[in-house]
């Protein structure tokens, strides 16, 4: 059996040593948190870079690290990648656009009620367009989902 492995992307202006990368860090050792800089495009080549031998992957991405899993997951074999956990992502930014074929890998997203940056209301059709499998919580929290994001069952997301 292959071992899964699991990467947190950080946001546009985060680091994988932030907040979400620090609570990973202590609490999830195994999670991979590297940091990510440039254009989405230089973004997307570390993250191919980084992963290329390894499947299958689980990516958590907060924010604009939530287009990144996205986009990397858009563009491989449905295999590359196992899950997907969305944390208020970016959909709504680069003039993103949906697959023409919907992806069957897990997704779960979580997106704030009050976020004003990656607001539901624009996130969430994107993300119906682009998903099969896709589970949607909105909760009550904003885009930095500080109220929601350490009360998640992160065990059971991450280990099953």
């Amino acid at each position: 059996m292959l071992k899964t492995e699991i990467y947190f992307i950080h946001g546009l202006e985060s680091s994988g040593s932030g907040t979400k990368g620090r609570f990973f860090a202590h609490n999830f050792p195994q999670v991979v948190c590297p940091d990510f800089e440039g254009t989405l495009a230089n973004r997307l080549c570390r993250l191919e870079e980084l992963c290329k031998n390894q499947q299958p992957l689980i990516l958590i991405g907060s924010s604009y690290g939530g287009l990144m899993a996205t986009c990397y997951a858009v563009s491989r074999p449905p295999e590359k990648v196992a899950g997907l956990i969305l944390l208020a992502p970016a959909l709504n930014y680069e003039g993103y656009q949906p697959p023409t074929e919907l992806l069957q890998v897990p997704t779960l997203l979580i997106i704030g009620k009050h976020d004003t940056v990656t607001p539901a209301a624009l996130v969430t059709p994107l993300a119906k367009a682009t998903f099969a499998d896709l589970e949607i919580r909105i909760v009550d929290d904003d885009h930095m989902l500080h109220e929601t994001f350490q009360q998640l069952d992160w065990q059971k997301l991450l280990v099953g």
